[in-house]
Formats: C-alpha cells, sequence, structure tokens
C-alpha cells in the first residue's frame, strides 16, 4: 500500500543548493512505500536524475502548487513571496514564529488556504529539544567566513570578502581560511557565544582547526545579562545563540563606536543566529541580513572599522555535506509522516496552531 506523498521542492531562495532530501533517504523513504516526485533545480548541489534514478517522479521547478491537496510539500528555506492560499501541507523552515518581517502575511497564507505548516525549526522531541538542525554547520562556516574576513582585513584587502560560492567539503573550506590566515604574525583572538550549542561546537571545531585562539562562552558567562565590554578586546565575534526570549544585547552600536579610552580590538562580527527582523536579537546592531554575493557589511567605518557577516543559510556553503546529516537526523521522523498526530509532528502543529490564532 502506498503511503503519503512527499513533494520535494525547488528552493526559491538565491544561491541555495541544500537539499531537504538526499537520494539516499529518499530511496529509504521509497522503499517503506511513500511516493516521492522532486522538482527539478537549477540551484540544487544535487541534481533530479539522482532521484529519478532511484525511483522518484521528476516534476518541473515550482509546479508544486498543482499538486494533489492531499500531497506533503516538503522545502527548506521559506517560500517565496506570494499572496495565494496555501492549501498543502507544507515542512520546511518558516522564519515566522518570532515576529519576523512579513510573519503574519505568510500566515496568513496559510488561514486563507486552510494549509498546514510543520516548521523545521520546532520539530522537537519530549524534552523540547531539535530533532534535526543544521545548527554544526552554520556555525562551522559562520566561523571560517569569519576568519577568512580578518586575515583578509588584516592583508587590506578590499573588499574585505568577495562573493562567497560553495565548497566541495570541510578540509576544502579548512585549508582556504588557512590560506588567508597564513601570512599573519599571530592568530586570531575569537570569541564563540553559544559555545555549547550545535552552532557553537562547529564555530569552536573550526575555528581551532585553524589554529585561533579560541574563548567559549554560553550561559554561565552570558546569564547576568549585556552589554558586554570584554567582547571588544577579541578579534572576531562569533554569535551562536539560539534565542527564544528577549535578552539584553550583548553589544550595542555606541560601545562599537566608543574608541578614544583604548583603542577597540574587535573587528569582524558573525551573527550566525541571524534574526535581525525579530524582536529577540542580542546583537541589534544592524538591520538586514547580508548575503552570499555581499557577505560584509561595515557597520563602523573609520580607521578602525568593523565588518558584519550575517547570511541566514550559511550551511550552504558546504551543502552537500550538510544535506546530508540534516537528512540522516530527519529520516526516523519523515518515516511516520502517515501519521501526524503524533510525535515531533503534532508538536510542531501545536506551535502552527497557536501562532495561526494570533493572526
Amino acid at each position: 500500500m502506498t503511503k503519503a506523498h512527499i513533494w520535494l521542492r525547488a528552493e526559491s531562495k538565491p544561491l541555495e543548493e541544500r537539499i531537504a532530501l538526499t537520494p539516499d533517504v529518499a530511496k529509504q523513504l521509497l522503499q517503506a512505500g511513500f511516493k516521492i516526485t522532486v522538482e527539478e533545480s537549477s540551484l540544487s548541489a544535487i541534481p533530479a536524475q539522482a532521484y529519478q534514478e532511484i525511483g522518484c517522479e521528476i516534476a518541473p521547478a515550482h509546479s508544486w502548487h498543482n499538486a494533489p491537496s492531499d500531497t506533503i510539500i516538503l522545502g527548506l528555506k521559506e517560500l517565496s513571496e506570494d499572496s495565494w492560499p496555501l492549501t498543502h501541507r507544507h515542512i520546511h523552515f518558516a522564519h515566522v514564529y518570532k515576529e519576523q518581517q512579513g510573519w503574519q502575511a505568510v500566515l496568513r497564507r496559510f488561514k486563507t488556504g486552510e494549509g498546514e505548516l510543520y516548521d523545521l525549526e520546532y520539530l522537537v522531541d519530549n524534552n523540547q529539544r531539535r530533532v534535526a538542525a543544521f545548527g554544526y554547520w552554520a556555525g562551522f562556516a559562520g566561523a571560517a567566513v569569519a576568519l577568512k574576513a580578518f586575515g583578509r582585513r588584516q592583508q587590506a584587502a578590499d573588499p574585505v570578502l568577495n562573493k562567497l560560492t560553495s565548497m566541495p567539503s570541510k578540509q576544502a573550506l579548512v585549508d582556504d581560511v588557512a590560506e588567508s590566515l597564513s601570512p599573519l604574525a599571530r592568530a586570531p583572538k575569537v570569541l564563540v557565544i553559544g559555545a555549547k550549542g550545535r552552532s557553537g561546537r562547529g564555530a569552536v571545531e573550526m575555528a581551532k582547526c585553524v589554529g585561533a585562539e579560541v574563548t567559549e562562552w554560553d550561559m554561565a558567562e552570558t546569564q547576568v545579562g549585556g552589554p558586554f565590554e570584554d567582547i571588544l578586546d577579541f578579534d572576531v565575534l562569533v554569535n551562536c545563540v539560539f534565542v527564544q526570549q528577549a535578552l539584553p544585547p550583548f553589544i550595542t552600536l555606541p560601545m562599537l563606536e566608543t574608541n578614544d579610552i583604548e583603542p577597540r580590538r574587535l573587528a569582524i562580527i558573525c551573527d550566525v543566529s541571524c534574526d535581525p527582523y525579530g524582536t529577540y536579537n542580542p546583537l541589534p546592531i544592524y538591520s538586514s541580513c547580508t548575503t552570499f554575493d555581499k557577505p560584509c557589511l561595515r557597520i563602523i567605518k573609520g580607521d578602525n572599522p568593523v565588518d558584519l557577516i550575517a547570511i541566514d543559510h550559511l550551511p550552504s556553503l558546504l551543502p552537500v555535506e550538510s544535506s546530508e546529516d540534516f537528512c540522516e537526523q530527519l529520516l526516523p521522523h519523515l518515516l511516520q509522516l502517515d501519521d501526524l498526530t503524533q510525535g515531533v509532528w503534532q508538536r510542531a502543529n501545536r506551535v502552527f496552531t497557536d501562532k495561526l490564532s494570533q493572526v
């Protein structure tokens, strides 16, 4: 008996090469009786042919809205900004539950179309721990980009970073960053906040791979509440804190602008958490994300500038490895898609229902 029909949609976010379903995981779902349709994509790091060879149906890009009403639409990043009602059950990172920009409009589309959202960020176990996340890869890639930027800054590179492109492997990324740091006379001092979480562990590992001097902060160091003047004593700040409530800011723009008494050391900030549009941002020093095309934003100009990196899909720097890891984490729960009334799916639906009542 055929189980649920899963439709893997093509991503619409520019430069998003990751995929929410790898061929290996798709094959296991097919063997379990699921039907799978995969959209063609010019962005994906994995071609549609790889899915066709294992028995998936192939559909044109962005044709999911014509899928049968009982189809489950699977993706990674948020849908494109349209206004027509959403009638299907959707699984993806929607970024609408923390009152981010445009959150009400997105939820109204679900409300009007009577569709449902199972946000990947809110798939949690009985202990409220996420069952699948890209966090490690976000931290690893974020620290890599920040350290490369620092190396180029010390060599007076202009721009600090050129357009970013995906890398074939972790080792290739480590080698690339190490090359940027090799001319420096000393190792950079790096502060990772949220060091014990998934993202933080990835950032710490990356920094240590290239010989940086790493300091790790977590809840014990930040529970008294910011701002924290000590942050200014590091070359690079990598923020990996997963925020679920409003916090006092870790740093502020006036802190960064003050450079009279003792020169500020902080030169590069990477906000891996990257949530400038919501009300929970502990780094209220910028108002929009940066991109792979333009990775750095100079938030403090002058003789001692500060450059910010705030890319909301950092794991795309390592699209194949990060997708493989994420999909393996998600597989046990995808195998339960025939019953969305229990487990992680039920918990995600409760959050959706609660948020939907607010619009």
